[in-house]
């Protein structure tokens, strides 16, 4: 789990600064859009909307936005209708990357893929390239600095977490998806308080790169991840703990 871990901690960074530039609440406002023209406007009876609110508060979204967002998608509000789609590639050194988009032009964001993964060393993959290296997990990480490894694996197990991983700097509790809300609120009622938390997709297993090759596909992955279209993307490259990416 370290690469999985020490990207989305590299994202989590930027993501403050994406804030500020209003990018990061545009995907989650496309997120709840969609959530909530999916499965309903009541966060109570819509699992993934719930994530999606979730998720918003987190980032401090105000919540006039928040009620905007769902009545865009259950349709009490004129919206914008986004298509989910998910890309498969490969970056340098043969990584895999999965890429998941909400886009109101496949078109256009095909095309600014292919341009982002085309510079940066990378392809676009055939459907079902990548995939089957992946699984939907939810991910809740503490600062180790901050929380005893022991109380955090048995609040979590207890709660029904799948496991509870070190990785160093941060402590990783792992769930299914179904269970995520569940220990995820059972955990902030122990008083502990999460880094990150959200639900993503997970590599099976990881691949190891040399410094200059795991640098240019974090270089990579940071440049997909800019884009307005895209909500998410995982990698199973492996990154050493202690590895630092300068900000240029």
């Amino acid at each position: 789990m370290s690469g999985h871990s020490k990207w989305h901690s590299i994202r989590h960074k930027k993501g403050a600064v994406d804030a500020k530039r209003g990018k990061l609440f545009t995907k989650i406002i496309k997120e709840i859009i969609v959530a909530a023209r999916d499965g309903g406007g009541d966060p109570d009876s819509n699992a993934r909307l719930r994530t999606a609110v979730f998720k918003a508060r987190s980032a401090n979204m105000p919540k006039d936005n928040i009620d905007r967002a769902i009545k865009k998608g259950t349709g009490e509000l004129e919206g914008v209708h986004y298509t989910e789609i998910t890309y498969e590639a490969y970056g340098p050194g043969g990584v895999a990357i999965l890429i998941e988009a909400l886009t109101d032009n496949k078109n256009r964001t095909a095309a600014d893929l292919r341009n982002i993964l085309t510079k940066g060393g990378g392809n676009l993959g055939e459907s079902g390239c990548v995939s089957y290296l992946f699984c939907r997990r939810g991910i809740i990480a503490f600062d180790s600095a901050d929380v005893s490894e022991d109380a955090v694996l048995e609040a979590a197990l207890d709660a029904g977490a799948e496991d509870v991983v070190n990785e160093g700097t941060t402590i990783e509790v792992i769930t299914d998806p179904e269970d995520f809300e569940g220990v995820l609120t059972a955990l902030q009622n122990a008083g502990f308080k999460e880094t990150m938390a959200e639900v993503s997709m997970v590599p099976e297993a990881t691949v190891s790169l040399g410094n200059d090759k795991t640098v240019k596909v974090l270089r990579l992955i940071e440049n997909i991840d800019d884009h307005d279209d895209i909500q998410a993307v995982s990698t199973n490259l492996d990154i050493p703990e202690g590895f630092e990416m300068d900000d240029e």
